[in-house]
């Protein structure tokens, strides 16, 4: 099973999330940065490598917040692991997205999710997920 992390950055109450490139599969949705798990890797090894790809910022690392099954239409079920990431170095950036912003906490269900980060986004608002920041 192909396991995918999310990285949840925030700054006051602005969380940092990426719309996907016109031509990439759910195009122009929004998503936390992060990507699949590569053969070998840990989820941790993995949240550092793709924030570097994909935000230039390096030595990631965050702290489990929640984790569960999701599967897409005429796709194989993931599992999609969720880290609060307050540890780096460097400033994030915009390397492969189509736009990155800091969005308001409270304002993400406003924004076209991926099918799969939506549970997420609706547990963010209470402390289902232990979010009480």
């Amino acid at each position: 099973m192909v396991q995918v992390v999310a990285a949840v950055l925030q700054s006051e109450d602005k969380i940092l999330v990426g719309q996907r490139m016109p031509q990439q599969s759910h195009p122009l949705k929004w998503e936390f940065p992060g990507g699949k798990v590569e053969p070998g890797e840990s989820p941790e090894q993995a949240l550092a490598r793709e924030l570097e790809e994909e935000l230039g910022i390096s030595g990631a690392a965050g702290e489990f917040i929640t984790r569960y099954y999701f599967t897409y239409p005429g796709k194989d079920e993931i599992e999609l692991i969720f880290f609060r990431v307050r540890q780096f170095s460097g400033e994030p950036r915009n390397l492969i997205f189509h736009d990155l912003r800091w969005h308001p906490k409270f304002e993400l269900a406003n924004l076209d999710f991926v099918e799969g980060d939506r549970e997420f986004i609706h547990g963010i608002y209470t402390s289902a997920y232990g979010n009480h920041d």
